[in-house]
């Protein structure tokens, strides 16, 4: 579900003093991008108003995007890099007073790496909904307030919808590749059926052809934490002062994602029933490791992120179905022509494999066969942010294909 940064997708590890003292100090009410703050690498397109399937428009939308790389004269060496829910363009480079993270994926997009900057130029926008300098509902709408409830309900197709115009705009006309993970990846396959001539290649790295009513429930639960934070004022709490948003639901919110992202086996190995200070956790006033390892992750969490677009990202997530509308999920992706990587994790206990089995069973351009590329390991969801050398070579695979 979640493509975090670099920091959050490395192994768990216990929280020293040192670095839970790091986020003291009272978090904003939103860690949006705001009109004024630095813009660093983003660059910025509008897309006009996007028709939404809920019938309403959206109007004066805008996409913030980052490139690597350059485009050929033939302008067909062009990928496209989608990012998860809590992601942003920002896929590879270094934190700063414009960017609160370092890079998501730093060891697959790159020069040399296996989408080669020095061959590819790699296009990654913001989602619009989401909160890092795209349209979201922390954007001032036309009259000049902060979108917050009042921005529409958008889907997984709506997304896709003002992507594709993103493309035209900046003139790029067919992707070699588009690729992405988690809800990324739902979006790499909307792309596959509603821009086929769009789209060469595709990569679907850890995600369903729909979400499930179990997905569906986990998000709720999410959905729920943030809106009965008292601080979250019914979504209008952009005027509040730090210390005053609704950073506890938010970073609730957050420390439920992050079970479904990971396994009992590595939270167990990590940090077994280790105290995180000598303060005895029995009734002594202290705390299990693990509980600080969720508790510094949330926080940090509220200081990069935006309480409406959790609502609204999680909310496109749960309306994902590639078979609303088109004969079901087997007629969808009987449709698509591109060439595909789909990819699954043994120990994902969010996207579990059976999703990726359906998918990669039904595409019938696959550089891998007919069962999806496996990937063994640990970390469950995450493993795709944290497992470079077996996501490296699918995608290798894929791009050479």
């Amino acid at each position: 579900m979640d493509w975090q940064t670099t920091a959050d997708a490395v192994p768990a590890r216990i929280v020293s003093e040192a670095r839970a003292q790091s986020l003291q100090g009272r978090a904003p009410a939103t860690g949006a991008w705001r009109e004024g703050d630095p813009v660093g690498d983003r660059r910025f397109v509008s897309v006009g108003d996007v028709a939404l399937e809920s019938g309403a428009v959206l109007p004066h939308a805008r996409i913030a995007y980052e490139t690597w790389g350059t485009l050929s004269p033939a302008r067909d060496n062009a990928i496209l890099v989608l990012h998860a829910l809590t992601g942003d363009s920002h896929v590879v480079g270094p934190a700063g007073p414009a960017h609160p993270s370092a890079g998501w994926w730093p060891g697959v997009v790159g020069p040399g790496l296996p989408i080669d900057t020095d061959r590819y130029f790699v296009v990654a926008p913001n989602v619009i909904g989401g909160c890092q300098g795209s349209t979201g509902p922390a954007s001032l709408a036309p009259d000049g307030v902060e979108w917050a409830t009042r921005f529409p309900f958008l889907t997984i197709r709506d997304q896709v919808r003002a992507q594709v115009a993103f493309a035209r705009e900046i003139g790029i006309e067919r992707f070699h590749a588009v690729v992405g993970g988690s809800m990324g990846a739902m979006h790499v396959l909307e792309w596959a059926i509603m821009a086929p001539d769009a789209v060469e290649r595709i990569a679907v790295l850890a995600a369903p052809a729909a979400a499930t009513a179990d997905q569906v429930a986990l998000n709720s639960v999410q959905i729920e934490a943030i809106r009965t934070d008292p601080a979250f004022r019914g979504g209008e709490y952009y005027d509040a002062p730090d210390g005053e948003g609704p950073t506890r639901g938010l970073a609730l919110a957050r420390r439920m994602a992050m079970l479904n992202y990971r396994t009992a086996a590595e939270l167990n190995g990590r940090f077994e029933r280790h105290w995180q200070s000598d303060l005895d956790p029995l009734g002594g006033g202290g705390r299990f490791a693990v509980e600080s390892y969720l508790d510094f992750h949330g926080n940090k969490f509220t200081r990069r992120f935006d309480a409406n677009s959790y609502l609204v990202l999680t909310e496109a997530m749960n309306s994902h179905d590639i078979g609303r509308g088109r004969g079901g999920v087997g007629a969808a992706l009987d449709a698509v022509r591109a060439t595909s990587l789909v990819l699954g994790i043994d120990s994902d206990r969010y996207f579990t494999l059976d999703g990726q089995v359906e998918v990669a069973r039904r595409l019938r351009g696959s550089v891998h066969g007919s069962e999806p590329v496996l990937v063994h390991s640990e970390y469950g969801h995450d493993a795709f942010l944290i497992e470079h050398a077996v996501v490296g070579d699918a995608l290798r695979l894929l791009l050479e294909a």
